[in-house]
């Protein structure tokens, strides 16, 4: 087993098979990170005329605002898909009962209208 020390501000931990090397990056990544750097992806001129066209639709300040949003849209998207999916598994597993208690009270409904 490759066991190595890491040093980090609470002191040393062992590092074993990587987990904790990765776990150091990851939480470094986050805590240095800046608010003001540049990023760069570098899109195919198809893509990025359809960024640029949306910036200047969206009157977005850069082109990775317009990214943001549009992760934003998607993440937005694909939790009321998911959403949708479960209110259509309950509505299905709850029809079945409902229909049962319609016809029990169908019974019900007619009951006493005579006497009126």
């Amino acid at each position: 087993m490759v066991s190595e020390r890491y040093g980090h501000p609470g002191g040393h931990q062992e590092r074993r098979n990587g987990t904790l090397l990765e776990y150091l990056d990851s939480r470094r990544y986050y805590i240095g990170m800046k608010s003001n750097t540049k990023s760069s992806i570098t899109l195919p001129p198809a893509e990025l005329r359809l960024v640029v066209a949306l910036q200047t639709k969206l009157g977005a300040k850069s082109k990775v605002e317009v990214v943001r949003r549009g992760l934003r849209l998607l993440q937005e998207a694909t939790e009321r898909k998911r959403l949708r999916a479960a209110y259509r598994r309950a509505s299905r597993a709850t029809r079945g009962m409902l229909s049962l208690e319609m016809k029990e009270l169908d019974g019900l409904a007619a009951e006493g209208l005579d006497e009126l």
